[in-house]
């Protein structure tokens, strides 16, 4: 998901693994982002690795989210930096997330633009609870909980969605998901098939 101007951070669990390198971004389309993502079993130096090059990937590119399949990697772990309503940064990561929303009068909708870092160029509007908490496990394999509104709500539904193997055109009707592609076609010369590694023709 696209990246808002940066207010001060708040990590309940630590920050973010630092040091990994940027990876091509993996597109809609691609197996691995259509199918539910295997399980992390295994807490290790692997695994910090390559959430370190998730994060590195997710800053490249200008994101707030990114799932483990959104770099080509089966793996059910995702990673965020998002802003709630209140304009407050929450930094984490989630292995195995388990999504609750709410539920009947509780339940309401926000309808606002939606993007993915996966179909770049493109954002429509996309329905989604205003509240969301996210249960897993953090890099060591503790238990974490994650809740929010706004902007973290949508992200941290987004990136559980990534991990189900759902994209969130598919929640979009043919209309919108037309108009998606249309945007996405129009600024495809913006981002290469490298994307973020390389820059574009515009910027170099």
């Amino acid at each position: 998901m696209p990246q808002p101007p940066e207010p001060p951070a708040h990590a309940p669990y630590g920050p973010l693994p630092e040091g990994g390198r940027v990876r091509t971004m993996t597109r809609w389309g691609t197996p691995v982002m259509h199918r539910p993502q295997q399980p992390v079993t295994a807490y290790d130096e692997e695994l910090r690795a390559l959430v370190a090059d998730m994060v590195a990937t997710m800053y490249a590119a200008d994101g707030v989210g990114l799932a483990a399949c959104q770099i080509g990697v089966d793996l059910a772990v995702f990673v965020f930096d998002c802003p709630d309503q209140s304009l407050e940064r929450t930094v984490g990561l989630v292995c195995n997330p388990v999504l609750t929303l709410p539920e009947g009068r509780d339940r309401k909708l926000d309808v606002a633009e939606e993007g993915c870092l996966s179909f770049p160029g493109a954002f429509v509007e996309c329905p989604r609870p205003d509240f969301a908490t996210v249960t897993g496990n953090g890099l060591t394999g503790e238990p974490v909980t994650f809740s929010g509104d706004g902007l973290l709500a949508r992200c941290l539904q987004h990136e559980t969605d990534h991990v189900r193997g759902t994209v969130f055109g598919d929640r979009l009707s043919t209309k919108l998901r037309k108009k998606l592609q249309k945007q996405h076609d129009q600024a495809v010369e913006d981002y290469p098939s490298r994307w973020p590694l390389e820059e574009s023709p515009a910027d170099a």
